[in-house]
């Protein structure tokens, strides 16, 4: 465990704020104290908590390593890898009784926080829960409600690529360095790309697969068995549930022994699910794995690629590979890694649990914390915000495409605005609905919510209409839209905070409100366009352009109104005036 810094009191006087890492196949729970984190064991001794639930058959529930044992003689009474369903309309069926992802997750979450209460011997109350990276809003939103329901108030959701990143980040410190960070947990996959300098950990970009991890690699050995007896892995687990449960335990065990062995031996269950006293075995390579993988390693590569061309960087351009998640331990992996980047992976720090360590390093920054205040983190925002929009084809209108307003891999918190137009003459009304994705039709990516715009002016068609998207570190998103001096329509939209307090959506607003920023509004920068634009009417046909295109850039900025792009413009613009000899004093 590297050092975090100088010794810190663990605070008794205020609320404590515990990590948590709600995983597919295990979850863990973290505290930061005496200048570290540390992983809180849980109930029977252990850090891992299995993301497991059943129902007895008194109707008890069980979680963690009762739920098991469980769902080895009951499955039908079990529900594992949930996480996977986070944000769908999706029951699940134990026994009897029907439970919600988020409602399963909740049952989790609450035996951490018990666990975590009976350790430290306290109440506890807040929490920083991890995500996937590439989870999208309606998951996170899920995330969020399961972490309420348990009775927590989640400070924050921090993305699980980030959290193992501010581990890594804290070691070195005095480091410069480009990071990928491979998260490939039971259920999820993530790939985070990062810049560590100066004691500041800048997420570059982030993507990934919330359908894709271990569990989907040990059904491949499962499917290659099930193959070689003439049936398909879905068929035999409606007739067969017990035996394929069985049997893929048997798998998953298989899997990690080749971790360290060239080769495996799985024993084939009978049809009732039983092993008998010299049962039939199926013998596995590493090579004979690593061919059934090749599917699931090429679309692990994919989310990669993309990463690195979102941060502008080659795999060469790449310092270090971290590997995160239980999964990283497969050869098979790590194999992948050598051949991508040229460079062996890192993996200091035990792959399931450096994230969780990462969640109460987290806790620490919010609760300033002496042992973390000379370190800084930004994050991205991991998928593309936007609205719908109209296309003119032929001169006939067609609606349902996608425009983005705030893409995918902006550093966070921000706040953007971009100019739209009405599509008819004297339209009063405007509905904006607003979309989560990268497709260009808006059917083919996520709606989060609509905002009402009302009482135009009326006008040509044509007439700009202002709409801001602000976005902070909670995953809140704010919509704002207005004609030129006309009333300002907002909504924090429902689908991001439906649960959360109206006390948490105020100070949520007051962030957001500090973000936003008006160039346009401004008299002064009013005064400097007007002034250019009439310098530019008295300059010799031959210095026109120059001038011409810092305005255009200028008055641009101004409309966008985002701060650093509008600040290199006005100076951009002012340094034409300068060099061409015009004076601005009277500004």
């Amino acid at each position: 465990m590297p050092e975090f810094g100088s010794d810190s009191s663990f605070p008794t006087d205020e609320p404590v704020c515990i990590g948590i890492d709600l995983g597919t196949t295990h979850s863990l729970v973290s505290v930061f104290r005496d200048g570290k984190p540390e992983l809180i064991p849980n109930a029977h001794g252990g850090t891992l908590t299995p993301s497991i639930v059943g129902v007895l058959a008194n109707g008890e529930i069980v979680v963690g390593d009762a739920a098991k044992e469980l769902r080895v003689t009951a499955p039908d009474r079990c529900a594992w890898v949930f996480k996977r369903y986070m944000g769908q309309e999706r029951k699940l069926q134990l026994g009897d009784k029907e439970f919600t992802p988020h409602e399963l997750s909740s049952l989790v979450l609450q035996s951490l926080r018990d666990d975590a209460a009976a350790y430290l011997n306290c109440e506890i109350t807040d929490a920083v829960i991890t995500v996937p990276a590439y989870f999208n809003d309606h998951q996170r939103t899920a995330t969020r409600l399961a972490g309420e329901m348990a009775g927590l108030n989640v400070r924050r959701m921090i993305n699980e690529p980030t959290a193992a990143a501010l581990v890594y980040g804290f070691h070195a410190r005095e480091d410069e360095k480009n990071l990928c960070v491979i998260d490939l947990g039971g259920g999820t996959f993530d790939v985070t790309v990062m810049e560590v300098f100066e004691g500041t950990l800048e997420i570059r970009a982030t993507a990934g697969e919330s359908m894709l991890g271990g569990e989907d690699f040990t059904d491949r050995i499962v499917s290659a068995i099930l193959a070689k007896e003439g049936t398909q892995l879905e068929l035999a687990e409606l007739q067969q549930p017990l035996r394929v449960s069985r049997l893929r335990g048997e798998c998953e065990k298989a899997k990690r022994k080749l971790s360290q062995d060239e080769q495996s031996q799985i024993r084939l269950p009978d049809s009732d699910g039983n092993f008998p006293e010299s049962p039939k075995t199926f013998t596995i390579g590493r090579v004979e794995f690593a061919r059934i993988s090749e599917p699931l390693m090429q679309r692990i590569a994919a989310p990669i690629a993309r990463a690195l061309r979102d941060a502008d960087l080659g795999p060469e351009d790449i310092h270090d590979v971290i590997l995160v998640g239980g999964s990283t331990r497969m050869p098979v992996l790590r194999d992948f890694v050598v051949d991508y980047f040229g460079k062996p992976p890192i993996m200091d720090h035990d792959p399931d649990e450096v994230v969780a360590l990462g969640a109460a390093v987290q806790a620490a920054l919010i609760g300033q914390d002496a042992a973390v205040d000379d370190m800084v983190m930004t994050d991205v925002c991991p998928f593309t915000l936007g609205v719908e929009i109209v296309k003119e084809f032929g001169g006939h209108m067609q609606d349902g495409y996608f425009k983005p307003v705030l893409h995918r891999n902006c550093t966070i918190p921000v706040s953007r605005e971009e100019v739209f137009s009405t599509v008819s003459a004297n339209q009063t009304n405007v509905t904006l609905k607003v979309f989560q994705g990268d497709a260009r039709k808006v059917a083919d990516n996520t709606p989060l919510g609509e905002l009402e715009v009302k009482g135009l002016p009326p006008g040509p068609a044509g007439s700009p209409i202002y709409v801001r998207f602000t976005y902070d570190l909670s995953g809140v998103l704010e919509v704002e839209a207005y004609a030129p001096g006309g009333e300002k329509f907002r909504t924090v939209l429902t689908n991001h905070v439906r649960q959360l307090s109206p006390a948490q959506i105020e100070e949520a607003k007051q962030r957001i409100d500090s973000l936003k920023f008006y160039p346009r509004d401004d008299l002064d920068n009013q005064k400097l366009a007007r002034f250019a634009e009439r310098m530019l009417g008295e300059l010799h046909p031959s210095q026109r352009q120059q001038l011409d295109e810092a305005l255009d850039m200028y008055e641009d900025a101004m409309a966008r109104a985002d701060r650093e792009h509008f600040d290199r413009a006005k100076d951009t613009l002012l340094m034409v005036l300068s060099a061409l000899g015009l004076d601005h004093d009277e500004l």
